[in-house]
């Protein structure tokens, strides 16, 4: 097998090589260096690199191999890590020049996990300063690029995730979802990742002041589901240090990949009552949707009539960030990207009255879906308005309707941060230029399981693992 063919191996095929010995964790984490080195110039996918402690951690786990001492599915295979989770003695920027040169002394909960898996970190991937943008650019370098066509984003705020998989820098890296910032990459740049139910991966151990977390999601960004499964494996699970973790014990998400969805019921929506979608995504994703009524599945188009969630969603999530990172405004204004500017003063400007009619709208738009989904066991919809769009360069209309530049293009993500389900976007087609596009999952609230078992039915009867970007 060549260099080429071994890097775009999934992550699980990896891991079984490692464990049989036919191939060793410093082979491998020698070939990802490799291939960062030569291709992230042009991608700008991940913004620290560290190659030597890579190395030195391979050849710790290498021992262990030898002894076969051998913790997990993963163990000694290269992962990427989104530079809004801190590393201990690796460089954690939050896509900030707040935090250049900043090398914390400990860890988040999901890194904790990361490295107690055996895995081994390749580095950290770009993000947009805070994970504050639907796309990647900050003032810490260069914007970061889709592999598919370096003149369009990758999308955000786990944009680097989804340009490092997508382009073979690493099998699999981790994400992290507070609007969208999970599946807007992995539908860019053709990869799947799931958003869990909110409280499944425990938060803990970020920079900024704390403040509620009722939106944002930790979780994979792989090239397949069942490598999403089995990650999702390693980082879910109660942690008493995040008061919004779940208590019950998930189940394995690996298990019941293989038991297809004959007799799920199925909603399809092009729009939730309010999206303006361009034609082309609709279509695809319309004709990717019916896939699943040839694998026995039950499909209707119920009408819904959802509010736009982003007048809600912005005052909640903006006055949050603004709880954890406002006193920046006065220490290091000069310092802050623009849009990391104007998201906290939004957040500054939202009053008491403001954030309890926000939290209001949420109650509304989770009632309506749940009763929805008292008759459907999933939802799916487009998972984007839009393909990838020239970097710099976000849609101010959207089918002949006016839309805001900073969100316009996300209309099908926000809504299920605020009620909390889970959500997956798979890999469904490409647009008439080449780009990826989407199909948005939706489960349940607790029901990752179904997601991935009906991701992973749509993945075996549509698979994308063997398309690769021209870059690569």
């Amino acid at each position: 097998m060549n260099e080429r063919d071994l890097a775009f191996l999934p992550a699980w095929q990896l891991g079984r090589l490692i464990k049989t010995k036919e191939i060793s964790p410093v082979e491998l984490t020698e070939l990802y260096i490799r291939r960062i080195e030569e291709f992230n110039p042009a991608l700008n996918a991940f913004i620290t690199i560290a190659a030597d402690y890579a190395i030195r951690e391979a050849k710790l786990v290498e021992a262990k191999i030898a002894a076969n001492d051998i913790s997990s599915s993963f163990f000694g295979v290269p992962i990427g890590i989104k530079d809004l989770e801190l590393t201990s003695g690796i460089r954690s920027t939050m896509g900030s020049l707040v935090y250049e040169n900043y090398i914390p002394d400990r860890d988040t909960v999901v890194v904790e996990r990361i490295r107690n898996s055996g895995q081994i970190i390749l580095g950290k991937t770009n993000t947009p300063e805070f994970g504050l943008s639907g796309t990647t650019e900050n003032r810490l370098g260069e914007a970061c690029r889709n592999p598919w066509n370096l003149e369009r984003t990758s999308g955000g705020s786990s944009g680097g995730s989804g340009s490092a998989v997508a382009a073979g820098l690493c099998p699999l890296t981790t994400g992290s979802d507070g609007g969208g910032s999970i599946r807007i990459p992995s539908s860019f740049c053709g990869i799947y990742g799931i958003k869990p139910t909110l409280g499944r991966i425990p938060r803990f151990g970020g920079l900024g002041k704390p403040s509620p977390n009722l939106t944002s999601q930790a979780g994979p960004m792989t090239r397949t589901v069942r490598d999403s499964a089995l990650l999702l494996d390693i980082l879910a699970g109660y942690d008493k240090r995040d008061p919004y973790s779940l208590k019950d014990a998930p189940a394995n998400f690996a298990d019941g990949l293989d038991l297809g969805i004959k007799g799920v019921k199925i909603a399809w929506s092009s729009d939730l009552g309010y999206a303006a979608v361009e034609k082309e995504t609709r279509d695809i994703t319309y004709a990717a949707a019916k896939v699943f009524r040839d694998l026995g599945a039950d499909i209707d188009e119920p009408v819904l009539s959802l509010e736009h969630p982003m007048e809600a969603f912005l005052s909640i999530f903006a006055a949050n960030n603004y709880a954890s990172y406002g006193d920046l405004m006065d220490s290091r204004n000069d310092m802050l990207t623009e849009y990391g500017r104007q998201n906290l003063e939004l957040g500054r400007d939202v009053t008491g009255v403001d954030y309890a009619r926000a939290l209001l709208s949420v109650q509304i738009m989770r009632a309506k879906i749940d009763e929805l989904m008292d008759t459907y066991d999933l939802l799916v919809t487009p998972t984007m308005a839009i393909s990838a769009f020239p970097i710099d360069q976000q849609p101010e209309s959207i089918d002949g309707y006016s839309v805001h530049s900073r969100w316009g293009y996300l209309p099908f993500t926000p809504v299920f941060n605020l009620t909390g389900q889970p959500a997956a976007n798979v890999p469904c087609g490409f647009s008439h230029d080449g780009m990826p596009i989407g199909l948005h999952i939706v489960g349940r609230r607790g029901e990752e399981g179904l997601v991935l078992r009906a991701s992973a039915a749509f993945e075996q009867a549509r698979p994308w693992i063997n398309i690769l970007p021209p870059i690569c």
